[in-house]
């Protein structure tokens, strides 16, 4: 098992998300999400599944909290359910929803795990996408930092801090540009203005929650990659260029320079977000933050020259992704050269793999791999300067994977989801090693 070097107060955490793990759709007063209608259009989710299941989450917290005590992690990042808690996304709020977080936090709390909530991993309100095309209208990002007022009175006292948003890039390009995601639209302009309004909704949301005094520390989750060439042919190079600025850079720049990147913006043209933006909206993006969370599983590869990806040296996942490590390193390396960054979390790192549960056990061995390249890519990040303030696994539990349904695991944890029985896989075992390996060499010091 390799030795990895942190910082004392280093965080160790887990990760999920509300759809993917909770189930309960129809219980204690939630509204219907996108990803509710999304699920039951046919052909778009593996196997016309949904999360109205999922891991039953829901009821059986209590458990999945003892679990991320055995595993001896110090953090806990989930997100909280907009439609459990304002099933309309606006007007009325749902005590029942609200006291579910407010006994997720406390149990946590009461097992020594700081909770790290996500106000919103992609399940929008669907009463605000059929009444007003959801995230296209600028009226949505009014609603949201009403919505993370809310919370913020609610949870602000106990939560070790507050994203925003997971990955607005897959709400915008997946979403409203590819069509793969929820809601399913499939426009390059309709995705652009999103991506403007999810980045407007998060500066609102942190204005409004320091306004009203909340104390914890605020950020916003991004999903990112370098971009290599498939040559260095200029063509190939430029083709790099451009989908780093693309998904990168177009949400960076906002936030910590003012601006979108000229470079993207040429890209889209007429379909870029220029419609909708307005005197003031990058103030408002880009109010200052106490973290930034990055989710990073692989590196983006571009060709313009037809060249294929290379093979590959660690391999790839289930998903079909590029297992490289070295790019964790690259990326941060960057990044920290770039901008003026507040201490970064990686808040998403993980991989799906054909894990099979026999006799009671679960060898996941490229799982561990995984986990151990990255770990030492972002400790070589950390040597060379980047302020890593923890690493949350990606995921706690195997879980409804989107439009994979639950074909895919990423979790430590395997869930048979017919009888919902737990089993802690040989990664569980493996991290929880290394987080008390990194304790006991911390206390040693």
């Amino acid at each position: 098992m390799s030795t990895f070097r942190f910082k004392e107060d280093f965080v160790w955490g887990v990760a999920t998300s509300s759809y993917q793990i909770e189930g309960a759709a129809h219980e204690d007063g939630r509204g219907a999400s996108i990803w509710d209608a999304f699920c039951r259009v046919p052909g778009k989710v593996v196997n016309g599944e949904s999360g109205d299941v999922a891991c039953d989450h829901y009821h059986r917290f209590e458990q999945d909290l003892d679990l991320m005590a055995d595993l001896g992690v110090n953090a806990y990042r989930f997100s909280i359910a907009w439609p459990r808690v304002q099933p309309d996304g606006s007007g009325a709020f749902n005590e029942k929803g609200l006291a579910f977080y407010d006994r997720l936090v406390d149990g946590l709390l009461a097992r020594g795990i700081q909770p790290f909530a996500t106000l919103y991993h992609w399940d929008l309100p669907l009463a605000l996408q059929e009444a007003q095309n959801g995230w296209e209208n600028r009226d949505t990002a009014y609603r949201f930092a009403d919505y993370a007022r809310k919370i913020g009175g609610a949870l602000g006292d106990r939560v070790a801090s507050i994203a925003t948003h997971n990955e607005p890039w897959c709400t915008a390009w997946l979403g409203n540009a590819t069509g793969y995601f929820a809601p399913g639209n499939a426009d390059l302009k309709k995705a652009a203005h999103v991506a403007h309004h999810l980045l407007l909704s998060h500066g609102l949301a942190v204005q409004a929650l320091r306004a009203d005094g909340v104390k914890t520390p605020l950020g916003i989750v991004l999903n990112q990659s370098p971009a290599h060439g498939a040559t260095n042919a200029p063509e190939d190079l430029a083709a790099a260029s451009l989908e780093y600025a693309k998904f990168v850079r177009w949400y960076m720049d906002p936030i910590f320079k003012g601006e979108y990147p000229a470079e993207a913006l040429h890209w889209y043209g007429e379909n870029g977000p220029q419609d909708v933006v307005r005197e003031g909206d990058f103030e408002i993006i880009g109010a200052p933050l106490d973290f930034l969370g990055i989710n990073y599983y692989t590196r983006i590869f571009a060709s313009a020259s037809g060249e294929k990806r290379p093979p590959g040296e660690h391999g790839f996942t289930d998903m079909d992704w590029e297992i490289y490590p070295e790019g964790l390193t690259e990326l941060l390396t960057r990044l920290n050269a770039d901008y003026t960054l507040p201490p970064i979390y990686i808040t998403e790192n993980g991989c799906a793999t054909k894990d099979a549960l026999e006799h009671g056990r679960v060898h996941d061995a490229q799982r561990i791999r995984f986990y151990d390249l990255h770990l030492a890519a972002l400790a070589q990040a950390a040597q060379r300067g980047v302020d890593v303030a923890g690493y949350f696994a990606w995921s706690l539990l195997d879980n409804f994977e989107w439009a994979s349904g639950y074909d895919k695991r990423f979790g430590m944890v395997h869930v048979d989801y017919a009888t919902q029985q737990r089993t802690l896989k040989d990664s569980a075992h493996w991290y929880r090693d290394v987080i008390a390996e990194h304790a006991g060499a911390m206390a040693s010091r």
